[in-house]
């Protein structure tokens, strides 16, 4: 009987996949097999990073000045300069998540999901985006103008204006930070825009016995001895109207005890018009004294005569009513009362008498009187 040998085939031996397969970055053939690819990846993509940032810092000084130049806002140069960095690094960051194996196509898919799990949370962060490009294309307010928030009457200074938020100092060293949704939907005053003067108005009342004549003028000359307030020169334009430049006083009103003054003047700088009506009040009150100008105080006078009409009082006190001792105590009803004070009591006409006293009317007792 034949024997029939079977030959099998053995398989060829399998290669191990070696630690620079694989997609990402392929390390060097210099480098070691025992370093892992994972480590060698992750230090290329810092140093990557980290080179990015630094590069980002040299451009934005070698281009801060020709765009500032271009662009004559502050904030909108600084915008721009911001932005470079921000696609540089980001530039980097996507390279560096490509040394890992993540391809654009992931990293776009991954952020397309995360975007709508989360883009209730992302919202208000994109509102404020959009809110901040309309204030750098609409110039409500700039680096450096002195503004008021109209609601909370808050006066400060712009630090700076970016994508999101806006940053600003109060007059009292306090820095806030407001979004540029929050900015855009409140009245926001600005103080600097195009002109640094300002118009103040003063109220002023005299007494209708002062010379009106006299007191007009002491306030203008008043205004015009402050140094921060413009004395005059050619009329100041606003819009299609021009007011003098000078302090001019005019008369308001003429109310029930005073008659109204109202003065305005101009101000070189905003940033000072509260110690500059200040020092105005202070030389209206002093010129108001050398003067005999009187500022009236609120008060009432009461008349009465023959026309206002009477006043009738009807007072009643019963004989055995209880008396107040000065130690809090109550008197006994049985208690006589002192004859050396005098009584008051019922009138017949509606009017009280006190019996007793010299030379006043005695009133009729309800008892019968002595006739010894």
């Amino acid at each position: 009987m034949d024997a029939v040998l079977l030959q099998t085939e053995t398989p060829a031996p399998t290669s191990t996949p070696s630690f620079r397969d694989g997609p990402g970055l392929v390390p060097p053939e210099w480098l070691p097999e025992y370093v892992p690819v994972f480590v060698y990846r992750l230090v290329v993509a810092v140093a990557l990073v980290a080179f990015a940032y630094y590069l980002s810092q040299v451009v934005r000084q070698m281009l801060g000045r020709r765009i500032a130049r271009q662009f004559k806002r502050p904030s909108v140069s600084r915008t721009i300069l911001r932005s470079l960095q921000i696609f540089i690094v980001l530039g980097a960051v996507l390279t560096a998540l490509s040394f890992f194996g993540l391809g654009f196509g992931n990293i776009a898919l991954s952020v397309g999901v995360f975007s709508a799990v989360v883009g209730i949370i992302l919202a208000p962060i994109i509102g404020n985006l959009i809110s901040g490009v309309f204030i750098l294309s609409e110039q409500p307010y700039e680096i450096g103008d002195m503004i008021e928030l109209d609601d909370t009457e808050t006066k400060a200074f712009i630090e700076d204006i970016t994508l999101i938020y806006t940053k600003v100092f109060t007059l009292d060293n306090t820095f806030i930070v407001l979004p540029n949704g929050k900015m855009r939907d409140r009245d926001v005053i600005n103080y600097s825009a195009e002109d640094t003067r300002i118009r103040l108005t003063l109220d002023v009342g005299i007494t209708y016995e002062s010379d009106i004549q006299v007191a007009r003028k002491q306030m203008e000359a008043a205004a015009r001895s402050i140094d921060a307030v413009i004395k005059g020169g050619p009329d100041i334009r606003i819009g299609s109207a021009r007011y003098p430049a000078s302090p001019t006083c005019y008369i308001s009103e003429f109310g029930e005890s005073e008659v109204l003054l109202k003065l305005r003047y101009w101000a070189t700088e905003p940033y000072k018009q509260t110690a500059v009506r200040s020092k105005v009040l202070t030389e209206v009150w002093d010129r108001f004294d050398s003067h005999d100008i009187e500022i009236p105080y609120p008060h009432t006078h009461m008349v009465f005569d023959d026309t206002s009409g009477e006043l009738q009082v009807s007072m009643h006190q019963a004989k055995n009513r209880a008396r107040s001792r000065p130690g809090g105590a109550t008197a006994r009803a049985s208690d006589t009362p002192d004859e050396s004070s005098p009584e008051i009591e019922d009138v017949g006409d509606g009017e009280a008498a006190r019996t007793g006293e010299e030379g006043s009317p005695t009133a009729e007792s309800d008892t019968e009187a002595d006739p010894t």
